[in-house]
């Protein structure tokens, strides 16, 4: 499955960084009500549930197609017409990637912290760290995936494309 779509006069495949900065807030929002419920009012046994609704929506998006990832859909839908703002799609499907590994180990031991309150600061941890990331890219317009993508160019760890597939970041952050 491809993620993201060609467009005249790129090279390289694109989203709409519009699209995938209000993708981010509703992820921020899940995982804020998340932590909210999950830590501030100690009902462990929700968490799995909102985590996993984070984790199915990377999935779809990854495997399936990003149009039908329920927050893509969403802001496709509220962001109607507007003019897109077109950004290279393989750091963010490393970015979705990288969502999707952490999602999915906050959500294993999210379904073991019911049982086992030891696992309380690890599991906080990991939610304050997807709160981190989510929040930067929403607000800031900062995508630590792409940027860690760069960083794993950089020290040869994924291959770099040619000079002229260079796909820009949101905002022009980085110079992938």
């Amino acid at each position: 499955m491809r993620f993201g779509e060609m467009i005249p006069g790129k090279a390289y495949r694109v989203v709409d960084e519009n699209v995938m900065r209000l993708n981010a807030f509703f992820i921020f929002m899940i995982a804020a009500a998340s932590f909210v419920i999950g830590f501030g009012l100690r009902k462990f046994e929700l968490l799995p549930f909102f985590v996993g609704v984070v984790w199915l929506n990377f999935i779809i998006g990854l495997f399936v197609n990003m149009n039908h990832a329920p927050t893509i859909f969403i802001s496709r839908l509220i962001l109607g017409k507007k003019i897109k703002t077109p950004i290279g799609a393989i750091q963010k499907k490393f970015a979705w990637g990288l969502g999707l590994v952490l999602s999915s180990v906050i959500l294993i031991l999210s379904l073991f912290l019911v049982t086992n309150p030891g696992l309380f600061n690890l599991v906080c941890m990991l939610c304050l760290i997807c709160l981190g990331i989510t929040f930067s890219e929403a607000a800031l317009k900062v995508c630590v995936g792409c940027e860690l993508y760069r960083y794993a160019q950089e020290f040869n760890l994924i291959s770099k494309p040619k000079p002229e597939e260079k796909p820009n970041c949101m905002g022009d952050s980085c110079n992938v």
